[in-house]
């Protein structure tokens, strides 16, 4: 599992013309990408990890300040572009592996006390996000410990 963690002060997501998730105050948006091998132990990863991340004010994390997490599916990030000018999304897991683990890494979040707001599996989304800071971090379950 991937995950780009971007510290904002407003983010939303869209689908259809309405807004379906946002940040209701500064918070973290986190696009996520699920692979074929992912499962609840990389979702544990990832949750503590973007609770825990100290990289909002004061070097605090979401948890310390109870800050909003915007949750988006992101199959993209498991894109491989190494070869030609098309990438291959083989390594992305299909919708009926990615959306059950997508939506406990959302409960996962919540367990953590956070409040959490979400995009809508597989639909086109338009996601806007004013960056705070800049400061954008790149995670991945394969590497945390």
């Amino acid at each position: 599992m991937k995950a780009v963690v971007t510290r904002c002060s407003s983010a939303s997501v869209e689908v259809d013309g309405e807004i379906v998730g946002e940040l209701p105050r500064s918070g973290l948006l986190a696009l996520i990408g699920v692979t074929h091998t992912d499962d609840e132990r990389e979702c544990e990863k990832i949750a503590r990890k973007i609770a825990g991340l100290r990289i909002l004010e004061d070097e605090k994390s979401a948890t310390d300040l109870n800050a909003p997490v915007l949750l988006v599916s992101q199959f993209t990030l498991y894109g491989d572009a190494r070869k030609g000018r098309r990438p291959s999304w083989s390594a992305a897991a299909s919708g009926a592996v990615a959306e059950p683990l997508i939506d406990r890494l959302q409960g996962m979040l919540e367990g953590y006390g956070l409040h959490v707001e979400s995009g809508v599996f597989g639909a086109m989304m338009r996601v806007a996000s004013v960056n705070d800071g800049p400061f954008t971090v790149l995670l991945d379950s394969a590497e945390i410990a």
